[in-house]
């Protein structure tokens, strides 16, 4: 049922009007799925959609939460929903671009039994280590893992951290102790507590604990500093070409109305001109880039593409 869906929402999406008034688009409360748990960059962006859908357009809208399997979760279940507006998924790497690649048996398709109607913009993770371990460079990382063995962190099994830290393994000729948690605040809780080494998680996200000295980051997978910590290093100026970024868009099951897609697309693009919303994706680490929901469309699809030698090479295979 998902494919056949699917074949109407493509021909019906090339139809959309080329501009819509932004607004209500459904008398119903609208559901985002998020991937991963509260706490999370995915699930604070989902927030401030929300919020501004209903104070800007009154349009109700509640997050839900649904961690599990690096995002497939979440991605089945909005697949499986009408494509009536009422259901919606923050989408990032995780479900569309890692798990096509990674999981055989995939529940669904990331193309074909998915609406793909905005992009948000990209943020990017680190490294980061226990800043009482006297690891202050990434030769002192590979000469502990080397020795001593370490133990990192990530937000789930075929997450975009996860691959992070086994695409470090392999450029770094080392092998870390990885330990998945459903989501990144649960990671950073025992990191905090002691229980890990070193986790792996966007910079933004992190901007108090390293300017509180609570954690040591060591570099960035990006292709340049970021603006918000221009001290770290990046993996590529470091002589590792490791360069991972998190894509956020929003999706909706295949099979909607072009016409409310065009409204829930251009709904969001008025949010993410606002200045506040400017102003809070930039501590996530995001700055947004507008794209048409054709394009957003063709980049998704695109970055399946781009990013499977990654995952294979990095050997993330979820059977």
């Amino acid at each position: 049922m998902k494919h056949l869906l699917a074949l109407g929402a493509a021909s019906l999406l090339f139809a959309a009007p080329a501009y819509a008034e932004p607004g209500k688009w459904t008398d119903e409360p609208v559901r985002i799925v998020v991937t991963f748990p509260p706490g999370g960059t995915s699930d604070l962006i989902a927030r401030v959609l929300a919020q501004y859908f209903e104070s800007e357009f009154g349009q109700k809208a509640v997050v839900d939460n649904r961690p599990g399997a690096g995002g497939t979760v979440s991605a089945d279940f909005v697949a499986d929903q009408d494509p009536d507006g009422t259901t919606l998924i923050l989408g990032n790497n995780a479900p569309f671009t890692i798990a096509p690649t990674q999981f055989e048996d995939l529940p669904y398709d990331a193309m074909a039994d998915f609406t793909h109607i905005a992009y948000l913009g990209a943020s990017t993770p680190a490294l980061f280590v226990q800043p009482s371990s006297g690891i202050t460079s990434i030769e002192d990382y590979i000469e502990r893992a080397n020795t001593d063995g370490i133990t990192y962190g990530s937000s789930g099994v075929g997450s975009i951290t996860h691959i992070l830290g086994q695409a470090v393994d392999v450029s770094l000729g080392i092998e870390q102790i990885h330990v998945p948690y459903q989501g990144s605040a649960p990671a950073i809780q025992d990191f905090r507590a002691g229980v890990l080494e070193a986790y792996y998680d966007m910079v933004a996200l992190n901007g108090d604990l390293i300017t509180e000295g609570e954690t040591q980051p060591i570099a960035l997978a990006s292709p340049e500093r970021s603006p918000l910590f221009p001290e770290i290093p990046t993996f590529r100026e470091l002589g590792h070409d490791i360069v991972i970024e998190n894509w956020t868009g929003v999706s909706g099951p295949a099979g909607m109305d072009p016409e409310m897609v065009q409204t829930i697309h251009d709904t969001i693009e008025a949010i993410m001109q606002m200045e506040p919303v400017i102003e809070q994706l930039a501590k996530f680490g995001i700055a947004h880039t507008e794209m048409t929901s054709d394009e957003f469309t063709t980049f998704v699809d695109g970055a399946i593409t781009t990013w499977a030698p990654l995952i294979k090479a990095a050997n993330v295979n979820g059977g």
